[in-house]
């Protein structure tokens, strides 16, 4: 059988040809429907749960940084006792020195220390208004909790601290606290610091808080060292 008749009909005749392009032809089986440009919503909803994510996680690693700083700058704490701080003169006395041995020793009962500090200072204006320093040095990862806790325990000495409150701490930071409490010459203010290094507190016999807390800030300038 002979084909020519196939290449004698006239072209013009059929359809136009189809135009091919050097473009290539995109195959994809995703569904029209779920397409970004159709679905833009939950992208835009992951990428926003992502991004808030991430906020979240650079904000608690601040924290954490911040936090470790502070330790990192309180921990190695010195507590001396000078002969001379905040206008009040150590007194060396052999009652004093037993009655601050004391106090030392229950403190260092009621929490461990690298270091305990115990003493009297005697206030050359009025005899009767003696300030009662005793703590030590220490690692406290919440000083705050822990300042609290001392606070409580001493209450089995003295009496319940009652109008505990927190006070200006001074340049050292950290917590400081002061409150009332009772005793033989009948109530007088107990304050008490605390920092990632140390904690120390002090009973203040014939003064209202407000003085004792005054008081301490600058017996604390002269004790603590870093």
């Amino acid at each position: 059988m002979s084909d020519a008749h196939l290449t004698e009909r006239p072209l013009g005749d059929g359809p136009e040809p189809v135009d091919l392009t050097d473009e290539p032809i995109q195959l994809s089986r995703r569904d029209p429907e779920s397409s970004p440009e159709r679905a833009g919503t939950p992208s835009r909803r992951r990428r926003l749960v992502l991004a808030v994510a991430l906020v979240a996680g650079l904000a608690g690693l601040g924290a954490l940084g911040a936090g470790g700083w502070r330790v990192f700058q309180e921990k190695d704490t010195d507590l001396s006792t000078p002969v001379k701080v905040a206008g009040l003169t150590r007194d060396d006395s052999e009652r004093a020195r037993s009655t601050a041995d004391y106090l030392r020793d229950g403190f260092a009962a009621d929490i461990e220390l690298d270091k305990s500090v115990g003493t009297v200072y005697s206030d050359p204006a009025d005899a009767r208004r003696a300030v009662l320093v005793f703590g030590g040095t220490t690692l406290l990862w919440q000083p705050e909790r822990d300042l609290d806790s001392l606070f409580g325990l001493m209450a089995d000495e003295t009496g319940k601290v009652t109008g505990l409150r927190e006070v200006d701490a001074g340049r050292l930071g950290g917590v400081m606290k002061c409150g009332t409490t009772s005793g033989d010459g009948g109530d007088f203010a107990v304050c008490g610091w605390a920092d990632h290094g140390s904690v120390v507190m002090a009973m203040f016999p014939g003064r209202p808080v407000g003085q004792a807390a005054g008081l301490f800030r600058q017996l604390r300038e002269g004790m603590q060292t870093r």
